[in-house]
């Protein structure tokens, strides 16, 4: 009964945040402008704080916006078209499956042609890989790894959204919003995200496109974070580079990427701290205020406060290749691993594009992407795991009594 009731609460809580993340997003997304009544115009105000009524365009509701002529006439525009942004959204994550498809089909093809080489089937060759490992070892080492990446994950979290959000905010306040967002992940990312800024909403008053807005540089500095320390690792190992690129160019790729992250840098700075007045309303834009309120400083110590758990997911993926006796050294995975993370990071179902990214890497080894899966299907549920176990306190933190 103790663990259905857990199970029941761990599925409303989800299916909560989900709602309230859709009502904080509503309220968010909308416009500034004048409270009104139903059935009367919204009042919106210009620059010249002369206030004017949305108007009628066939049969719906539009904002008149100020035109650029010299007479500065007022033209009705008319609202977007909600059924063709809903088609190309559906036509977007329809063109993500079968991309995932694609990828889960070359790893098994190439899996496929191994177990024939060896005189067995594909679930044959896939017990061979798995026989071998020694799983208490593997979970030995796993498991303090996941509570080590939570703990560092939060610190980082709580050290952006005080800079940024709100100062009275407490690391202890972190870990349980932090955690129960893992489990809400496995649902929808973005739901995961909704629960850090719902919970600064209710507790310090903070608007939630600027918490939104702390996710998104936490998300930015982690991507940096990856490339440099691939930079590093493919600047001291390069040979490495270039014996890896038999079936993609990587010793081209890998260089271009780095130097497109260089050359934004300054770009990044001139846009949110430089004093050019033309770029001011995208600097203005809610979604960016976390850019524009953090220091230059900021950037490395956030740098420092996240390496540990990629010094340490270097070291474990190292021993794990070991014990799944695929022969590798320190240095590839300083090289590699950075670029394998941030292939995870793009929005494939179930992290196909890291997938594939390890068969590339490891040709001689096509099994290597089933190892990927098992690692990251750990990695989330264990992380799911340590969400439940501060899933009471973040109940009460998110649908609990505010702070006074």
């Amino acid at each position: 009964r103790p663990r259905i009731n857990c199970l029941a609460e761990s599925i409303a809580v989800t299916l909560a945040t989900h709602a309230s993340f859709q009502l904080l997003k509503a309220s968010v997304s909308a416009k500034p402008g004048i409270d009104r009544q139903v059935g009367q115009p919204r009042l919106r105000t210009r620059k010249d704080n002369r206030a004017f009524p949305e108007q009628e365009f066939e049969g719906a509701i539009v904002t008149t916006v100020e035109s650029k002529t010299p007479e500065h006439e007022t033209v009705a525009m008319p609202p977007p078209n909600k059924k063709k942004t809903s088609f190309l959204s559906g036509l977007a994550k329809l063109l993500l499956w079968v991309v995932a498809a694609g990828c889960f089909y070359l790893v098994y093809q190439r899996s496929g042609a191994a177990a024939a080489q060896s005189g067995q089937d594909i679930w044959g060759y896939l017990a061979t890989f798995f026989s071998g490992v020694d799983w208490w070892l593997w979970l030995g080492v796993m498991i303090p790894y996941s509570v080590f990446f939570f703990l560092v994950d939060s610190h980082a979290t709580w050290r952006v959204v005080r800079w940024v959000n709100s100062d009275a905010v407490r690391y202890r306040d972190i870990l349980p919003i932090r955690a129960s967002a893992y489990i809400l992940s496995l649902v929808n990312e973005q739901v995961g995200k909704g629960a850090m800024s719902l919970y600064l909403l209710r507790h310090h008053q903070v608007p939630g496109w600027q918490a939104l807005s702390s996710m998104l540089m936490l998300g930015m500095v982690e991507i940096y974070q990856l490339l440099i320390f691939s930079a590093i690792g493919t600047f001291l190992f390069t040979a490495r580079v270039v014996e890896a690129s038999s079936m993609l160019p990587l010793d081209v790729i890998f260089p271009s990427l780095f130097a497109l992250a260089a050359v934004y840098l300054p770009i990044h700075g001139w846009l949110f701290k430089g004093a050019n007045a033309s770029i001011g309303r995208v600097r203005s834009m809610p979604i960016f205020y976390a850019f524009r309120e953090v220091k230059w400083f900021h950037y490395p110590l956030l740098l420092l406060f996240k390496a540990p758990n990629l010094l340490v997911a270097i070291l474990v993926y190292t021993f794990a290749l070991e014990l799944f006796d695929v022969p590798v050294v320190l240095e590839e995975m300083l090289v590699f691993l950075p670029m394998i993370f941030l292939a995870a990071a793009l929005p494939l179902p179930f992290h196909a594009g890291a997938l594939v990214f390890w068969t590339v890497l490891f040709p001689a080894f096509p099994l290597v992407g089933a190892f990927s899966l098992v690692m990251h299907t750990f990695f989330v549920v264990f992380n799911a795991v340590i969400g439940l176990v501060f899933l009471p306190l973040a109940n009460r933190q998110l649908f609990g009594t505010r702070e006074a």
